[in-house]
């Protein structure tokens, strides 16, 4: 960790000046990989915070051989956030809460015409897939399920949610784009 190391007899004052000009170097990128990660401006706070007494608690880890600080760093941070994303997030389709719907965006009357021609073309197209396929996807993209989940849902692999989801959003766009 080059500069940023503290030798463990040093004195507390050092210490706390080690990790005043650690957090001051690293801590704007760290905080954007985490906001990036997590929609809460709030949680990702809290997860940076997770993050740097991660980092002071396990700086004896650190092995210069296999990355650099910041690398190692910022794998401990996206791996906080994805853990906080993962316990936030519903686990299956059958957590989530009956009739969940997302807010609605203000509507802007001079953009709905737009909108509803984007709207229409996109339903059309979403209507070339197959009802399964399509399912999937809405299931997946407006509601925010799992592969995990979808694969019990369907009774299918992971692998083959995965493979419907990747062809039918280039089937959409290939229909959009027409």
């Amino acid at each position: 960790m080059g500069r940023w190391r503290v030798c463990c007899g040093g004195s507390p004052r050092g210490t706390k000046t080690a990790f005043a000009t650690l957090y001051r170097e690293t801590s704007a990128k760290l905080f954007g990989l985490v906001s990036r990660i997590l929609a809460s401006r709030d949680a990702a706070t809290e997860v940076l915070q997770e993050t740097y007494v991660r980092i002071w608690e396990r700086a004896g880890d650190f092995d210069p051989a296999r990355g650099s600080p910041v690398a190692w760093m910022a794998t401990i941070a996206r791996n906080r956030a994805l853990d906080e994303l993962r316990r936030v997030r519903p686990a299956s389709l059958d957590a989530m809460p009956e009739g969940f719907e997302p807010e609605a965006d203000p509507v802007d009357p001079l953009a709905s015409r737009e909108r509803s021609e984007a709207l229409s073309a996109l339903i059309a197209c979403l209507g070339q897939l197959d009802a399964e396929r399509r399912e999937v996807l809405m299931l997946a993209y407006y509601r925010g399920a799992s592969r995990e989940a979808l694969a019990v849902r369907f009774g299918r692999p992971e692998s083959t949610i995965r493979t419907w989801l990747r062809r039918s959003l280039a089937q959409l766009r290939d229909c959009l784009a027409s």
